[in-house]
């Protein structure tokens, strides 16, 4: 039977049509597609209905199906009385990667179930849910279940798991594009090939569909093949042909400071987003981390105190209660501006939100399109995005942003593979549930995309590892886990069970402290590290309040409220982004477009006095061409380069440099760098010329020369205690009594140390330095970039100050060891002496131009 003829698919359309809605087409495709059996991808824009494509198409099946049922029950006395509903087991796991997500997912569901009359429990479970609603669960599963990664790990390390999913349909994973490149992706894929493995053993006629969701991704086919890896599956991918109106409007500044710097400008421009505030109904303010957050919301009541009690600030480090009042606000209209960071990216429909502020580059254009999509979150509106530079050369990124939204050029999500550590921790996981058959698990395990070139010499390696310890661990019980009983291995332990199930999760941070009242009531949490460095009496801000810092007394941090109205704001780990290789390509090509005026951005006219100083006093490149300048000042040499890479790469970059220009002549560096170039300074000249440039970035020798340049182990040791925890190498303590970050990084270094000397061909020291390459230098992107220096023109420049390229590098190196004030003190001093020294250079000009 056609789907449009049967009784689920007609009133599913009935009831959109009292609702005076209408499917669209890339929904009722996928409904299509579900009901012949398919497994794919939708991909659609924000605010189209992309959960309804695929949580309608479940819930079509399901009313098809009772209508089936009814149909070959057997006729017989009408019965008067209502029996008590028979719940019907899990059908549809929905993973998210957002615990923020979950509940209004859970909202938005039940209201379509309680509308069509169908009798489903929609659960949720995550960190945040209670252990109560965890129990009511365990003894009957809801139909529905939304889950986080880490949770469906959690659910397979129970007793008997496997009669949970009986009844399962369908497993959706929301948002694939935000797993998809990160080690929770991999806990999803494993998580998924066990259930479907488990689901085949029992009831091998079963068909198991699995879908994702994904708004903003660049590379769909592998994303698809990465979530649904199995061949012999139907698989399919449905686009959505519609295009989100998105404005993208730059707050300009009313000029133009000739030597920038970052977070300056970001603050001078605070006050035009008042307006903005004011004219909206709700504004998200997105800020790029946490730190960053509670320092604009401090700003913003500076200027304004009326705002008070009508703004709020979202992160990770809240306290749960407090961020689901403050998302409770949001759906309601209640406050007229949040400021968050990633917290609030995804999937969240939040219907008062007309209007969205980037605060700084959000370094990718996927992201920047996200978070446009929180506005308008409905088909046929126009997301509003406002972008609020933090310092002038970011306007040359918001031009980049426009051109890339307007070409639909999205950045790729490379998945992860070969994650030994994360399927350690996952065997043992089920063998703290019912066990596993190792024979049976390593095919199941090869299914998968990330384990697909798994050999079975690495699989017998981690046997033996989490049977015994491996080579080098054999004589400590401890590492000894898992046991064969009844031809199963499993924990037979129940204290190391409880550990491992203590520290199922692949985010490894620095130990978290609460922070709560010392009269009660919770804010947050900030790291261990910031609260070590801060005294008894001393102030710091979390969720935009000023708290003054009392004691820690058993894990948690006491405080009260300070009457100071400015404190010091704590960093969290993993605050700075790098520019992606999209963004970067884009802008590399602006710049050459900013001095010609072959452009229509009002952007690159605000910043034109800028480029012209630069033009004067150096050089704009083109995107053909590498430039380097050189100056010297009283603090050395300096030697600037400008590849537009990011961050990341440019870190690498300049030690790859340094180390190759040490080789000619012994000379000592100091490095600094931000996403647009580096600096390497030296109190001594640095032997560079126009012939020894393309040596100095050449491709050949690449790896050889990264390993020499930039000690390769220690980058590896700092990666490996990731890794070590996430393997349960080392243990991280108990809720309340975490072990210190510095403790566990000396235990996971020693680790490294004994498999570096005793266990050369130890598989997690393998994935430490493979880690290292691939995320942290990058080594593609590296060798990508010197590949296209070697083809572009080279322009050296030796200027006499600071140029507006290469300042914000120069107090980007200052900032790390200077207070505030000193720093604005330097700057100040700097600014005026390359002021004095530019004049001096025009002065010159005009005369030898006279004579």
């Amino acid at each position: 039977m056609m789907l449009d003829k049967s009784a689920g698919y007609k009133k599913v359309i009935k009831w959109l049509k009292s609702s005076k809605k209408q499917p669209f087409k890339f929904q009722t495709d996928a409904w299509e597609y579900y009901a012949e059996g398919y497994s794919g991808l939708v991909n659609a824009p924000t605010g189209f209905g992309k959960t309804f494509s695929m949580f309608l198409a479940v819930v079509i099946d399901e009313l098809n199906n009772q209508e089936q049922r009814k149909a070959a029950a057997p006729k017989g006395k009408a019965t008067v009385l209502k029996r008590k509903r028979q719940p019907e087991g899990l059908k549809l796991i929905w993973i998210t990667p957002l615990r923020s997500l979950a509940k209004d997912l859970a909202r938005a569901m039940t209201e379509v179930c309680t509308a069509l009359e169908l009798d489903w429990h929609i659960g949720v479970r995550n960190g945040d849910t209670a252990r109560s609603e965890k129990l009511k669960q365990k003894k009957q599963m809801p139909e529905v279940l939304i889950i986080t990664p880490e949770s469906m790990h959690l659910l397979l390390a129970q007793k008997d798991t496997s009669r949970y999913f009986d009844e399962l349909q369908c497993i959706v994973a929301d948002e694939w594009h935000e797993l998809l490149g990160s080690k929770r992706g991999v806990m999803a894929e494993l998580a998924i090939s066990r259930i479907r493995g488990l689901l085949l053993e029992k009831h091998p006629e079963r068909l198991l569909r699995i879908w994702g969701i994904s708004a903003t991704i660049g590379n769909l086919e592998q994303a698809l093949d990465v979530l649904v890896p199995y061949e012999e599956v139907l698989k399919t991918i449905v686009v959505a042909e519609l295009e989100k109106k998105i404005v993208i409007k730059s707050i300009l500044p009313d000029h133009i400071d000739m030597l920038p710097w970052a977070g300056h400008l970001g603050h001078k421009l605070a006050h035009k987003l008042l307006p903005i505030i004011e004219k909206s109904k709700t504004t998200l303010i997105f800020c790029n981390t946490r730190g960053q957050a509670e320092l604009w919301y401090q700003n913003l009541l500076k200027l304004d105190e009326n705002l008070a009690g009508q703004i709020a600030i979202h992160h990770g480090s809240i306290d749960y209660e407090l961020r689901n009042w403050i998302e409770d606000a949001i759906h309601t209209g209640a406050l007229k501006a949040v400021i968050s960071t990633s917290s609030l990216d995804l999937g969240v429909d939040f219907k008062p939100v007309d209007t969205v502020v980037q605060i700084g580059s959000p370094k990718g254009v996927a992201r920047f399109l996200q978070r446009a999509g929180r506005s308008g979150h409905s088909p046929y509106e126009t997301s509003k995005i406002f972008f609020l530079p933090t310092h002038a050369l970011e306007l040359v990124e918001a031009a980049a942003i426009k051109e890339a939204a307007k070409t639909n050029n999205i950045e790729s999500r490379e998945p992860m593979v070969m994650s030994f550590d994360v399927l350690i921790q996952y065997m043992v996981t089920l063998a703290v549930g019912d066990g596993f058959d190792d024979k049976k698990l390593f095919e199941e395990v090869k299914q998968t995309f990330a384990f697909r070139e798994l050999e079975q010499d690495e699989w017998s390696w981690m046997m033996q590892f989490i049977t015994t310890g491996g080579e080098s661990l054999t004589a400590y019980t401890e590492f000894s886990k898992v046991e064969k009983e009844d031809g199963l291995w499993k924990v037979k332990s129940r204290q190391m069970a409880m550990r491992h199930r203590l520290h199922i999760g692949t985010i490894v941070s620095d130990a978290m402290i609460k922070v709560k009242y010392m009269t009660g009531g919770y804010v947050g949490m900030v790291e261990e590290s910031f609260l070590s460095k801060i005294k008894p009496g001393n102030s710091f801000t979390l969720a935009g309040r000023v708290l003054e810092f009392i004691m820690v007394k058993e894990m948690t941090a006491l405080v009260r409220k300070s009457r100071l109205k400015t404190a010091i704001t704590p960093s969290w780990m993993g605050g700075r982004m790098s520019l992606t290789a999209n963004l970067g390509a884009i802008l590399r090509k602006k710049y050459n477009q900013t001095l010609d005026k072959t452009h229509e951005d009002e952007e690159l006219d605000i910043i034109l006095p800028l480029f012209e100083r630069q033009a004067k006093v150096s050089h704009v490149p083109k995107d053909d061409e590498f430039l380097i300048e050189l100056i010297k000042t009283r603090d050395g040499y300096h030697f600037f380069a400008y590849p537009f890479e990011g961050r990341q790469v440019h870190e690498i970059l300049a030690a790859l440099i340094a180390y190759r220009l040490s080789k000619s002549k012994p000379i000592s560096f100091s490095i600094a760098m931000n996403d647009y170039g580096f600096e390497l300074l030296s109190e001594k000249p640095i032997p560079l010329d126009e012939d020894n440039i393309k040596l100095l970035f050449s491709p050949a020798n690449l790896s050889e020369d990264i390993v020499a340049s930039i000690n390769s182990t220690e980058m590896a040791r700092r990666k490996f205690r990731d890794i070590a925890c996430i393997s349960g190498l080392v243990f991280q303590g108990f809720p309340g009594k975490y072990v210190a970050n510095k403790h566990l990084q000396s235990s996971a270094a020693l680790f490294f140390n004994v498999f570096s000397d005793y266990d050369k061909h130890n598989l997690l020291l393998r994935q430490a330095y493979d880690e290292a390459f691939y995320q942290q230098i990058e080594e593609p992107r590296l060798a990508a970039a010197l590949h296209r220096i070697q083809g572009s023109k080279v322009i050296i420049v030796k200027a006499e100050s600071y140029t507006p390229l290469c300042f914000p590098i120069k107090v980007d190196s200052l900032r790390e060891n200077m207070s505030s004030e000193e720093l604005g003190e330097r700057i100040a001093r700097m600014t005026a002496e390359a002021e004095k020294k530019n004049a001096k250079v025009q002065r010159r000009k005009k005369n030898d131009h006279q004579l």
